[in-house]
């Protein structure tokens, strides 16, 4: 349950809070809070300070339907900020959340240690040789289609073993090709419908035969806010209720809006382990 971040080695068997800086305009919750590298340090110093164990930077905004921008604009979007983290936070594990290799190759270059793609590879064909080059960790997640059609394909026999099926098959490419650590991502909300979100956190532990971290990014996500009636901005509270069923569940990293709720989220969750 270690991986190796370039030298910083991550003991996983502890679960750990991965926080969320969106450099996006359109991002669900947080599109456009972000706007300037002034904005996004202070919300990297909060999120360090509230006890974040990685940082995911994201440039491409993956909602349900959203705009489908190039590469060069991806780019464009975070390289300043990617490069005043990198040295304002030099021991600090830092995430690129991107399914395109040139993307990610640039990013690794600049000083990220782990690639989170949406798409497991499927999006771009060069992926996993180049994560195999740079030999870092990838988080590799459970999606159907592109974030602009998979609204449409929610359509499962048996959601749970098609999931495990998935990434058994993606596994086996990624070993194939020489890649070492892996992490799971089950992708709530990715081409599955509120139901099919619960019930595949339920069955989280299923994933567990996969024998690989699990990822869970459900943070302030429509399967809490229209649950509850209410609004993202809103759904904290909801948020870690679930996260904690993550936890309780099999979870080792939690991706979040909100590190320190999340994080005392976890330190509760240990003290129910002791016992």
């Amino acid at each position: 349950m270690t991986i190796n971040c370039k030298g910083h080695l991550l003991d996983l068997s502890a679960p750990k809070v991965m926080g969320v800086l969106n450099l996006t305009p359109d991002s669900f919750y947080d599109g456009g809070k972000f706007k300037t590298d002034k904005a996004a340090l202070e919300q990297v110093e909060r999120h360090i300070r509230e006890g974040m164990d990685i940082l995911d930077i994201g440039a491409y905004s993956s909602r349900p339907g959203a705009e489908d921008i190039g590469v060069d604009e991806e780019l464009r979007r975070q390289a300043s900020v990617l490069q005043q983290v990198t040295k304002a936070f030099p021991e600090l594990i830092i995430s690129v959340d991107t399914f395109r290799s040139r993307v990610a190759k640039e990013s690794l270059d600049q000083g990220a240690h782990i690639i989170n793609d949406i798409s497991a590879g499927n999006l771009d064909e060069d992926m996993l040789d180049m994560i195999a080059e740079y030999q870092v960790p990838y988080i590799m997640m459970h999606m159907r289609g592109t974030p602009q059609t998979m609204k449409g394909l929610t359509a499962y026999d048996n959601l749970v073993e098609e999931v495990i099926l998935y990434f058994s098959r993606r596994i086996s490419e990624a070993r194939k090709k020489g890649i070492s650590d892996l992490i799971i991502d089950p992708g709530f909300g990715f081409a599955k419908n509120i139901a099919q979100n619960f019930e595949l956190l339920n069955h989280l532990k299923a994933l567990k035969n996969l024998d690989l971290p699990i990822l869970t990014g459900v943070s302030r996500k429509s399967m809490i806010y229209k649950s509850l009636s209410i609004e993202a901005k809103d759904a904290l509270n909801g948020t870690t209720a679930l996260h904690m069923a993550a936890l309780m569940n099999g979870s080792s990293i939690l991706r979040v809006h909100d590190v320190l709720e999340a994080k005392q989220c976890v330190i509760l969750y240990q003290k129910l382990t002791e016992y």
